[in-house]
């Protein structure tokens, strides 16, 4: 941390520089699903917090481009609802849909005024999954309103997120998936099953209490390790070796929004300077390639190379920045971006409190974290933030740097896609497969009222991958009890033999 947070003193900047200059949140916990807010009512209450943030009664009007990312609602055109209620009557509009990263949305905005397209621009988002939680145990259906438009922009991945052969083996929650490459992760830095979970449990301690002294969290109450590792009845196994407490709460009803404009819109509008935050790089990679066909389940180049372009660019090091918060949705992604960043896992790596704990919205988690960095640093408590941002099971990887200061030179904009592509190794997935194999990364899926079922990634004498799975109850209880990473087994049919 530096020994002074007072800004360097003001010089003059080009026009085109983008500026942070409004941040709003908005965190419901409203028991009765009929009176909890819709997910556009909750995303515009986080969008007026933002003009009101800024400082300026004219900034919203003023939006050129609106960016929302998508969430569990079916709403066609929530960014032309925004600019309708705020007035910005020329806005761009934009809906970007699962599988984009939510970084691309905050790097564009940023990057159109830097290009001198856009004096201001605006990247809101929410969902309300607490109301349909609640909704659902009522048994009944929240209404939304409705709306006929369309976005101006509409972005969506090339890609399929998931592998055939993973949603045939029943992995289709993400979690399961996650457990796979965290063993894989585990055999790698050559811990015990027993010191991984520990190790994990800690990790999370130390998270839900960065939680607490969030105002924005969703749970403000710290948890100690001991419950974080072992499974309870309110802490059940999801896929070993995550407890619930580990995993992304994602039924909250929450919502962020960041307005950005020029220096020179910024200062035609009065927003006092020491509202500024600068966003120094937005990097991103979207080479997309399956979990299942991973040469390596331990590492993510996507995070090395694109953490490296922003830092690099910006003419920093990761031990220069002073907030980090690496994306959360399970401890795996933690972990890898902090290898690839070259960060300790000792370290703080999350200003909100994480999304177990300060709240997961679906596909909205980056804007949350981001109002949060930039509080913070506001506040003195740091002159530069890295936030990280993922997509899919780890499969697109993202970064925005920020600083109180202003950059030396241009908003680094890039997307090292191609670069990420030369790098990744893939093997080729078998759909049918018998015969010896490796193990490469397992995990035993736990299903409320379900049986356990054991799921390994296997790795063939020719050189491909395949999933096998087990129902076996003794070989899953050796699985959790032993590393199965690196060991040889049979396989039949896809069926892993005890």
């Amino acid at each position: 941390m530096p020994q002074s947070l007072t800004r360097n003193p003001p010089r003059k900047l080009p026009d085109h520089t983008p500026v942070l200059v409004g941040i709003g949140t908005a965190t419901r916990h409203e028991q009765d699903f009929t009176r909890a807010l819709e997910p556009m009512d909750l995303m515009l209450e986080a969008v007026h917090a933002a003009g009101l943030d800024s400082g300026s009664a004219m900034s919203l009007a003023g939006s050129q481009y609106i960016a929302v990312p998508r969430g569990r609602w079916a709403y066609s055109n929530p960014a032309g609802d925004i600019a309708r209620v705020v007035g910005a009557k020329d806005a761009t509009t934009v809906l970007a849909s699962v599988g984009v990263l939510q970084q691309t949305l905050i790097g564009e905005a940023c990057a159109r005024i830097a290009r001198g397209e856009t004096h201001t621009a605006l990247v809101a988002g929410a969902d309300a999954g607490y109301r349909l939680l609640r909704a659902q145990i009522a048994g009944q259906q929240p209404a939304e309103r409705e709306q006929g438009d369309a976005p101006d922009i509409y972005l969506a991945p090339k890609d399929e997120l998931r592998h055939a052969a993973e949603k045939r083996a029943g992995l289709k929650m993400p979690v399961g998936l996650y457990a796979i490459m965290e063993s894989a992760f585990r055999a790698k830095q050559g811990w015990s099953i027993a010191l991984h979970r520990q190790r994990l449990a800690e990790l999370g301690e130390r998270f839900s209490r960065i939680a607490v002294a969030n105002p924005h969290a969703w749970q403000r109450t710290a948890l100690d390790a001991g419950f974080i590792r072992d499974a309870s009845e309110r802490n059940p196994l999801q896929a070993f070796p995550y407890t619930r407490a580990h995993c992304s709460t994602w039924n909250v009803d929450q919502a962020a929004a960041l307005l950005f404009c020029s220096v020179a819109r910024a200062q035609e509008l009065g927003i006092a300077r020491s509202r500024w935050i600068f966003p120094l790089a937005s990097t991103e990679s979207n080479h997309m390639v399956a979990l299942s066909a991973r040469a390596d389940l331990a590492a993510c180049p996507g995070a090395r190379i694109a953490g490296r372009a922003a830092l690099d660019g910006a003419g920093l090091t990761a031990q220069d920045i002073d907030l980090v918060d690496l994306y959360s949705c399970f401890p795996l992604a933690v972990q890898v971006y902090a290898e690839a960043l070259g960060l300790s896992l000792e370290r703080e790596l999350t200003v909100t409190g994480g999304m177990p704990f300060a709240g997961g919205p679906y596909n909205n988690y980056v804007l949350q974290a981001t109002c949060r960095a930039a509080e913070l640093m506001r506040a003195s408590q740091g002159r530069t933030a890295l936030v990280s941002s993922v997509s899919g099971v780890l499969t697109k990887q993202g970064f925005g740097l920020w600083s109180v200061d202003a950059p030396e030179q241009g908003l680094v904009h890039a997307d090292v896609s191609d670069a990420v592509a030369r790098d990744v190794r893939t093997f080729d997935v078998l759909d049918d497969f018998s015969g010896p194999a490796t193990v490469a990364g397992y995990t035993v899926l736990h299903g409320r009222g379900q049986q356990a079922r054991g799921v390994a990634l296997v790795d063939t004498a020719a050189g491909q991958r395949a999933i096998a799975t087990t129902d076996d109850v003794a070989l899953i209880e050796r699985m959790q009890l032993e590393e199965f990473v690196g060991r040889s087994v049979q396989v039949d049919s896809n069926r892993l033999l005890p």
